[in-house]
């Protein structure tokens, strides 16, 4: 987990966005008897962890559930009209191959990567804000 928070902190030099990664083993019961999905369980993440409130609207959450084996990615309306929701799923696929191969730390390390390149080219770094870090780098054990 230390190497992700390292890898967020690296990205976060690239770009003035803020990265937050969530990984959940399974849903609790009661969310699956009410037919949560994954995609939905991201949504209310990012307004939990506070990934919705940056300055610039620029937070992205990046969200592994284990049990159903989904990534979902959830960036704030910032974003709209500047990255492509195509693009997004590219960065999921990446993750995604690395999973299958067996290699989670590759594949979670790749995703904050190019997640990191994506919110770059709408969000570049500013200078002298390379340390207005607003949300917290750690990894989020749920």
């Amino acid at each position: 987990m230390a190497r992700i928070a390292t890898a967020i902190a690296a990205g976060e030099q690239r770009h003035s966005g803020e990265l937050c990664f969530a990984v959940e083993p399974a849903l609790k019961l009661r969310a699956v008897l009410a037919g949560v999905s994954a995609r939905e369980r991201a949504r209310e993440l990012f307004g939990q962890l506070g990934v919705w409130d940056t300055r610039d609207n620029n937070g992205v959450l990046l969200y592994l559930l284990l049990a159903e084996h989904r990534i979902e990615v959830v960036a704030d309306r910032g974003f709209d009209g500047r990255v492509e929701p195509a693009q997004w799923r590219q960065a999921c696929g990446l993750i995604e191959q690395h999973l299958q191969a067996g290699d989670a730390e590759a594949a979670i390390l790749g995703g904050v990567d190019a997640l990191s390149t994506l919110m770059a080219g709408a969000f570049p770094a500013i200078p002298g804000q390379a340390d207005d870090n607003q949300l917290s780098n750690q990894p989020h054990r749920l």
